[in-house]
């Protein structure tokens, strides 16, 4: 048999899977037979359920076969924690065993929260460009859009890093300019250099590609006459048959606009800065994904298509595009920019935080939660909807830090601090002697807890139509980590954590205690995702 310590992770994904494979034998009908119970009168009796009509489409009245129900048992028991398998006039129900799968989940957390281990002997490579960035001008250049794309790939980076892939971030920023003094605000991690890189020589090697290739039709060279120079802008180094080459090489998922590319020196460079990255980190086989706003998507195709022709090795690198839709600032405030932004975010909080508090919030310490809670807010602002889908940003609605109501990273945060709070306050009273100190979790009876226990685990995976646009479902943690904190408000206000110090209610504080030492780490984890730092008081 095996045991809490040396089963798998329990996930429900899996658990219905193994459910409905037991169900299903060879030339069964298609359609999901079991679902999961969510009514609370509902799951005291049952956890999961195979209706009736669902049944019936496989077996003679939905009647399932005793000995079917038996090997069922036989077989997932205590890999899936079943108490009991029973005919009901509802159909099939399955209660699950709830103190042994609390005793699991609770007592090996690390199985659910730490980064996936990697099976292949070599990592997957992937660098993510980020567009906005790459010409390397001040933060007051920076939009609202652009710092959603840039917290895209500060938290896709992270994400995929605990997925097992090795990250690479472009481009390097120069230490103390204005750019990388704001992202650190931000608490975005972010590469920088002491010096730029010179890619001289890959300019001028390009440079040499593009005179000689049959897809430029105009180029300004030694060779090149005087008057095919005149034709070209002063800037423009070359004029590149796009739509030429796509045919040719039978690309597909690129804009059909996409015609002549007026070739500057400032792409060429951007292309050497990516072609060395994909060299020094030995990514000839990786993934490159540009991550931009809509509205340079345009100008980023054009980007990879030179790279493509200029790139003339075997080893061809694999380039997609992740795209983001517009930020639209509703208000008075319509037309600023990042910088402006955050400040504007960064002052509310400060309002919000002295209408709440009053003389309490000052010093290092509040100044530092008070620049975490902006930096959280804006990252749920901007990514909680899906990356294709344009944010509306209103900033006529002030931060609200209370827990009435709001679904924002305020609120995520505040759940935080009140997790923080409550373990605060333990801690204290083991010290005044109220309460004993945590026993081992092994000797925890978490019968005593009645709450239905879910174990939610978000999966990232780089999927795509057939093209060059990634579809990644980058806003799945902040819904997750919303829907947890509204799960949590609703425990924490109906259920008294803290008990009586009184031995007889001593195992169900500390069983109480567990899950919500389980549910900061869960916390913790997906914060850190987006390089949030909980608050430890709020």
């Amino acid at each position: 048999m095996e045991t809490a310590a040396s089963a798998p992770a329990f996930s429900l994904a899996a658990c219905s899977a193994a459910l409905e494979a037991a169900l299903r034998g060879p030339g069964c009908a298609d359609g999901r037979v079991w679902f999961k119970e969510s009514s609370g009168r509902n799951l005291k009796s049952r956890d999961w359920i195979a209706p009736r009509a669902a049944l019936s489409k496989l077996y003679p009245r939905g009647q399932v076969p005793e000995d079917l129900i038996e090997r069922l048992l036989s077989e997932y028991r205590h890999r899936l924690y079943i108490q009991s398998c029973k005919q009901t006039g509802s159909g099939l129900a399955i209660l699950m065993d709830h103190p042994a799968l609390f005793t699991h989940v609770l007592g090996n957390m690390l199985l659910y929260t730490r980064p996936l281990k990697v099976l292949s002997a070599k990592k997957k490579c992937v660098i993510l460009n980020c567009a906005p960035l790459q010409e390397n001008k001040g933060s007051e250049s920076l939009t609202v859009s652009h710092l959603r794309t840039i917290l895209l790939v500060d938290h896709l980076a992270e994400v995929l890093r605990q997925q097992g892939w090795e990250v690479h971030i472009t481009p390097n920023l120069a230490l103390k300019t204005s750019v990388y003094n704001f992202l650190k605000l931000l608490r975005v991690t972010w590469p920088c250099t002491q010096q730029t890189t010179s890619n001289e020589e890959a300019v001028s090697n390009f440079k040499k590609i593009l005179s000689e290739s049959v897809y430029t039709q105009l180029g300004k060279d030694k060779a090149s006459s005087n008057q095919a120079q005149n034709m070209l802008p002063e800037d423009v180094l070359f004029k590149v048959h796009l739509k030429q080459f796509v045919k040719d090489k039978e690309l597909e998922g690129y804009d059909a606009n996409l015609d002549m590319a007026l070739v500057k020196e400032e792409a060429l460079r951007q292309i050497a800065e990516l072609q060395h990255k994909v060299e020094k980190e030995n990514a000839e086989d990786g993934l490159v994904i540009h991550v931009v706003g809509c509205e340079e998507e345009f100008q980023q195709q054009k980007i990879d298509l030179l790279w493509r022709i200029l790139n003339t090795s075997r080893d061809r690198v694999t380039q997609k595009h992740l795209v983001c839709g517009s930020v639209k600032v509703i208000g008075e405030s319509s037309h600023i920019n990042a910088v402006q932004y955050f400040q504007f975010r960064r002052s509310q909080m400060q309002e919000a935080s002295v209408m709440k508090y009053g003389n309490l919030v000052q010093g290092d310490s509040w100044t530092e939660i008070i620049c975490s809670m902006t930096s959280a807010t804006i990252r749920f602002e901007l990514l909680a909807t899906a990356h294709r889908t344009p944010v509306n940003l209103d900033l006529t609605q002030a931060v609200n830090i209370s827990t009435k109501g709001t679904k924002s990273g305020a609120f995520v945060m505040y759940n935080c601090a009140r997790l923080a709070t409550l373990f605060d306050h333990f801690n204290k009273s083991v010290q005044q002697g109220l309460y004993p100190k945590f026993p081992e979790t092994s000797q925890l009876n978490f019968s005593a807890l009645q709450e239905e226990e879910v174990l939610c685990q978000t999966m990232q995976s780089l999927s795509s139509t057939k093209g060059i646009r990634l579809t990644i479902n980058t806003e799945t943690v902040c819904k997750f980590l919303v829907n947890l904190s509204i799960d949590f408000s609703s425990y924490y206000n109906r259920v008294h954590i803290l008990g009586e110090p009184l031995e007889h209610l001593f195992n169900q504080m500390f069983a109480r205690l567990q899950l919500m030492k389980a549910l900061r780490e869960v916390f913790h984890t997906a914060l850190g995702t987006l390089h949030v730092t909980p608050p430890s008081q709020l």
